[in-house]
């Protein structure tokens, strides 16, 4: 603990504050795990699941050729087993939504007849499109519940709202247009957004490039990003920090770039107003306050949908060399390289990483970092442990009451039914939609496949028959934003098919 933390907590201590007001947290160690708080213990618990679930499921997947993609914000139960079973079954695949689809393709490759989706619903439409774009169409997708299974930022984006944002921006401007949208949206979005303004997709972690590779390939470009309003906050707040930096310094973000071109693209670059993620939408005022005030030395990480002051934060970390902003991928990947950095080093330390994004991600990260604990054998002893910080704000507790009536004694009530992490002000710290995946609608999907179809009618992604205003397919016109960000992460260039649309746009849109 750094003397910064030290005089902070005996500060704290002596002002009679309770521990309680430090964020809950697991640390992990070669020696096991630890959970402290109620909130961290309610993760922990399936970190080490039963292995007979874990062998259950793996015979399943084996006898019917299953494969299973499933996001890394997922059900920490049903996560932990996954992890744990894909030792045994290599087509399990964890990861961010983008690469869900392609691990599909590779199971389809590979023999599986079957891929069982553990997401939300735009995620299935995308691995269902891809598959039939790769031609799978065989091979059957199945979701992991009979009912809707939402996303708001999705939501968002399908409302009207954001229809009338995108007409009306693209006709009030005469220079041609582009739309970056966010991967996290439904096919038929894509599909409708293509035809209203030229669309390519984005992640969080090549959203910035897309931006600034647009606005150096096509002159007079304007961009229209959404739904996710802070994530467009955080990068118009990018961009205006480039402003005062060097050329060199700007030329190590996107080499066709400098002070003047980051300056003159700013007007051009618009973000829709009323998109949120309910997940990060929770790190707001109050945590960024208690990050500064008892987390002062830990490593920041931040995913790219934070309010703006989660961003700035981790934004000012970052250049410090003690934070990352981006996509889960990302997040995860800077975890592994600072634990590797300390085995390397071989001394004894103790690293802290805030998780600025949803609670899930935890299982991810542990099962990475006791992987490299594991190897310290090979470092001479050093001890090493790993703190992960859930920053969980106090709107976002469920409390009980003790039998006496005491509200100052408080746990976390696991599920979604009962708020697990959830504030009444609209933030998460785990996302309900994505709990709507269990290990039991996976094991009821599994065992009802192949002989029992009917069964799963409600669970099945279905194809998209319907077609857009100009009379083609949803399912055509939506994957072409796909291809088009496929293209771009091959080449680091938009595709001509795509500029060709852009430059064509005025008479796309009407105008």
């Amino acid at each position: 603990m750094s003397m910064q933390k030290r005089i902070k907590s005996l500060v704290a201590e002596r002002e009679g504050r309770p521990r309680g007001e430090m964020f809950p947290s697991l640390i992990v160690s070669a020696d096991g795990i630890e959970a402290k708080g109620s909130y961290a213990e309610a993760q922990a618990r399936f970190l080490l699941p039963d292995e007979v679930k874990i062998q259950e499921l793996v015979n399943l997947l084996e006898e019917k050729k299953i494969g299973v993609v499933a996001h890394f914000y997922m059900d920490p139960e049903v996560q932990g087993v996954l992890t744990a079973a894909r030792k045994l079954w290599p087509h399990i695949h964890i990861s961010d939504s983008l690469v869900m689809a392609d691990s599909a393709v590779k199971m389809a490759e590979s023999g599986c007849k079957y891929i069982t989706v553990l997401g939300v619903d735009f995620m299935s439409e995308n691995v269902r499109a891809i598959l039939d774009q790769a031609g799978y169409p065989e091979v059957g997708v199945y979701r992991m519940s009979d009912e809707r299974i939402g996303c708001s930022l999705a939501d968002a984006a399908a409302s009207p709202a954001y229809m009338d944002y995108l007409a009306a921006a693209s006709a009030s401007v005469s220079s041609p247009s582009l739309h970056v949208v966010y991967i996290n949206t439904s096919l038929e979005t894509k599909a409708y957004t293509h035809e209203v303004v030229p669309t390519i997709t984005c992640t969080s972690s090549n959203v910035v490039q897309t931006i600034l590779q647009a606005f150096s390939e096509v002159p007079n470009l304007n961009v229209f990003y959404g739904p996710d309003t802070y994530m467009g906050a955080n990068i118009m707040e990018l961009f205006r920090q480039m402003i005062v930096m060097s050329d060199e310094e700007i030329a190590n973000v996107h080499p066709k770039h400098d002070r003047n071109s980051i300056k003159s693209l700013i007007p051009r670059l618009h973000y829709f107003q009323d998109g949120t993620c309910i997940v990060h939408h929770l790190f707001g005022h109050e945590v960024v306050g208690k990050l500064n005030e008892m987390y002062c030395d830990a490593f920041l990480t931040a995913h790219f949908e934070v309010p703006g002051e989660m961003f700035s934060l981790a934004m000012e970390a970052k250049r410090r060399g003690m934070g990352v902003v981006g996509s889960t991928q990302n997040i995860l990947d800077f975890i592994k390289g600072r634990v590797k950095g300390a085995l390397d080093r071989n001394v004894d330390d103790h690293l802290q990483f805030v998780l600025g994004t949803e609670s899930g991600m935890v299982t991810s990260i542990v099962s990475e970092v006791r992987k490299l604990l594991g190897s310290v054998g090979a470092h001479e002893g050093a001890k090493v442990s790993v703190e992960i910080v859930f920053p969980v704000s106090s709107e976002s507790i469920t409390q009980t009451t003790s039998e006496t009536g005491d509200f100052s004694k408080f746990s976390v009530i696991p599920g979604v039914a009962s708020g697990e992490g959830c504030s009444l002000h609209g933030g998460c710290a785990s996302c309900p939609y994505m709990k709507m995946n269990s290990l039991g609608s996976l094991l009821k999907v599994c065992r009802s496949l192949p002989h029992d179809k009917e069964n799963l009618s409600a669970y099945e992604a279905g194809r998209f028959s319907l077609q857009t205003p100009s009379g083609k397919l949803i399912a055509d016109v939506g994957c072409e934003p796909i291809l088009h960000m496929r293209h771009f992460q091959a080449t680091k260039r938009l595709p001509e098919k795509l500029i060709q649309q852009i430059l064509h746009s005025g008479s796309i849109n009407g105008r």
